[in-house]
């Protein structure tokens, strides 16, 4: 047995059943022990970005941790701005990068690099195996790390000689740790602001934006009249009929302030304070007014589950309260005529199927979703927590292989897609469940809000050839049907609906290019 080995053998023992992998020469001994080793599942993406957004997707649905397989420093270069992505998620994932063999590594060859300095800004823990023979244990304890709450990045590094090396055995799985408990004094403190006078919120996250977590926060805000908000972007969202709603924080800064301008009180449970996503001139970073309180009921790497029990018991909503905010369904009639955002999202909240996996990174079409989608069939909601543009199909990717039964829905902008579009070839190839909705404006259309959002309300030629992915127009149909998936283009609502009909109608995946005027 080889390092390689070693270590295959100890994260399939240790839960981590499946890679997404980009490799290259240096891992090519982890790359022969699959073969040798049963139960891993292999998943090759055509750009690290792909895999990494991927494991970033699988865990948020499944909660165990993936492996990347990455070529030294720059091919995990390539797969940072989605690990970026999926630290900000608290997404559990295990990076094995490959390097150069110990003793080769003095002669500074084309590919040498710092992959530890690489790694570091986007990982919690970082280590470079010393040995075959350290290899196993470092290997279990990356996975431990992973699964760190709310899910953390451990990156091993493996020099090609710890892989090839003789090694022993496979190292035994460590245990994971438990979240930890919020302090007492945390719960009392949140109950006395809930109850005091308000408007009082609370502004919920991670864990605590789960079906149970919601309802107790619906007794909550029966018992105490509290809102019941969440920041923008969500990991992780389970939301429709039955469910418990909350309102999202808007992303322009002059609606955040107006909706929070009358708090008097905000209870942050596993989310942070809020604040604007960038910095504009005169307008606040913070979003809350100078004389709201605020108190942190926890963090995201806490139990949130337990702390709301607490909190509902301090404030008297029982199990016998019933919960308020709950979403009844109430599928909405489909609109006829021109394609808008509005008319987009009708359509959507009338068609998704019940535990539909929703991906979004429309960034400008989709801010009108949440609004019509709110009462529509059960369903989960996935956003980019960090921001990173090139998200979507990457995570529906991951969401797919995660729960094969369930069929997923992403959406996104042209611009966004183009970012990480080889997704599309490793959905072919695995047969994924997934209808990809590309919205086609032509332009970084979120740019144009920016510029303005900055005092640019006029923008020149050049500006406005930064903005747009036009001349020539990008052709979604033929990318998509290059890479191996059915694909079609739709103008108007009613092809759109027809469209969509056929893409949830049947397995496999599929694209739906939506032309927006």
């Amino acid at each position: 047995m080889n390092g390689a080995e070693s270590l295959v053998r100890t994260l399939v023992d240790s839960e981590v059943d499946v890679c997404f992998t980009n490799p290259g020469t240096s891992e090519m001994h982890f790359v022969a022990a699959l073969d040798r080793v049963p139960g891993m599942r292999c998943v090759l993406g055509l750009f690290e970005g792909v895999a990494t957004g991927a494991a970033d997707g699988y865990y948020r649905m499944s909660g165990r941790p993936a492996a990347t397989l990455l070529h030294l420093g720059p091919g995990l270069a390539n797969g940072l701005a989605n690990l970026h992505n999926a630290r900000r998620a608290g997404s559990g994932i295990v990076n094995i990068v490959g390097d150069h063999a110990t003793y080769h590594q003095q002669y500074d060859a084309p590919l040498a690099s710092d992959c530890a300095g690489v790694a570091r800004p986007m990982s919690h823990w970082v280590h470079s195996s010393a040995s075959a023979q350290a290899v196993a244990a470092d290997g279990a304890t990356a996975v431990q790390v992973a699964r760190t709450a709310p899910g953390q990045i451990a990156t091993l590094i493996l020099p090609a000689d710890t892989a090839w090396n003789e090694a022993k055995a496979a190292a035994p799985a460590l245990p994971v740790p438990a979240r930890p408990e919020v302090d007492s004094s945390a719960v009392d403190a949140a109950a006395r602001l809930l109850l005091a006078d308000g408007p009082n919120a609370l502004l919920l996250g991670g864990v605590a934006l789960r079906a149970e977590s919601l309802e107790i926060a619906g007794r909550i805000a029966a018992k105490t009249g509290c809102r019941l908000l969440a920041e923008n972007m969500n990991a992780r969202l389970q939301r429709g009929a039955g469910r418990v709603q909350v309102q999202r924080i808007p992303y322009p800064v002059e609606q955040a302030v107006a909706m929070l301008a009358d708090l008097r009180g905000l209870v942050q449970v596993g989310s942070k304070p809020p604040v604007g996503f960038f910095a504009y001139p005169d307008k606040p970073s913070i979003l809350t007014p100078d004389d709201c309180t605020l108190t942190v009921m926890g963090t995201a790497a806490d139990d949130l589950h337990a702390a709301l029990e607490a909190l509902a018991e301090a404030v008297g909503a029982g199990s016998g309260v019933a919960p308020a905010h709950t979403a009844e369904l109430a599928r909405p009639q489909i609109p006829g005529g021109a394609l808008t955002p509005e008319s987009v999202g009708l359509v959507l909240a009338a068609l998704m199927p019940e535990q539909a996996i929703i991906v979004d990174e429309a960034v400008t079409t989709g801010r009108g979703f949440h609004a019509p989608t709110a009462v529509a069939a059960p369903h989960e909601w996935l956003s980019s927590r960090g921001g990173a543009i090139g998200y979507c199909l990457p995570c529906a990717t991951g969401a797919a292989v995660a729960c094969p039964d369930r069929k997923v829905i992403a959406l996104s902008g042209d611009g966004s897609a183009m970012y990480t579009v080889q997704s599309l070839w490793t959905m072919a190839r695995e047969s994924l469940d997934v209808l990809v909705l590309v919205f086609a404006n032509r332009g970084y259309q979120i740019l144009r809000g920016e510029l303005k959002g900055v005092g640019v309300a006029d923008p020149g030629p050049n500006a406005v050839r930064m903005l747009t992915v036009d001349q020539p127009v990008l052709d979604f149909v033929a990318l998509a049907s290059g890479q191996g998936i059915a694909a079609e283009r739709v103008t108007d609502v009613d092809g759109l609906v027809a469209a969509m009909r056929r893409g949830l109608g049947e397995r496999g995946p599929r694209l739906i290019e939506v032309v927006l005027p």
